[in-house]
């Protein structure tokens, strides 16, 4: 079977899926450590902001529902043949405001700041996905 050079949006996946990685072990680390404080588990479920378990958690699930997104774009782009200067510049654009939305959660920073990297990330999806079609 013929193998598939690694492009931009293939790292991309690939960073993608790593920093998922990261953020699910930091999650299980700050989970460990307030079970061992004496800490309930019903306390993952609970909305807080103030609570970095909280915040970890909402992070994980928001990088969770988001990849399949990403590796939908990034199929349609390699089976496609789809690529370039403009496809590689959107893929780090988006890639990029994907980990500054995680860290933003995590700091516990301002929610517009959220917001903003958001609606960059799903311009950057939707025009990636119209290149990959038309």
């Amino acid at each position: 079977m013929p193998t598939i050079e690694m492009t931009i949006p293939l790292w991309g996946l690939a960073v993608f899926i790593v920093w998922t990685i990261a953020v699910v072990v930091l999650l299980l680390a700050v989970r460990i450590r307030h079970l061992s404080a004496g800490g309930s588990p019903k306390d993952f479920g609970m909305q807080n902001d103030e609570s970095l378990l909280w915040r970890l958690f909402r992070v994980q699930s928001n990088l969770v529902e988001n990849l399949p997104l990403y590796l939908g774009v990034v199929f349609l782009l390699t089976i496609r043949g789809v690529s370039g200067t403009v496809i590689d510049s959107i893929v780090v654009v988006y890639i990029a405001f994907r980990l500054l939305h995680s860290l933003i959660h995590i700091a516990g920073l301002n929610p517009l700041f959220r917001l903003l990297s958001l609606v960059i990330q799903l311009a950057c999806l939707v025009a990636l996905t119209a290149l990959a079609i038309f």
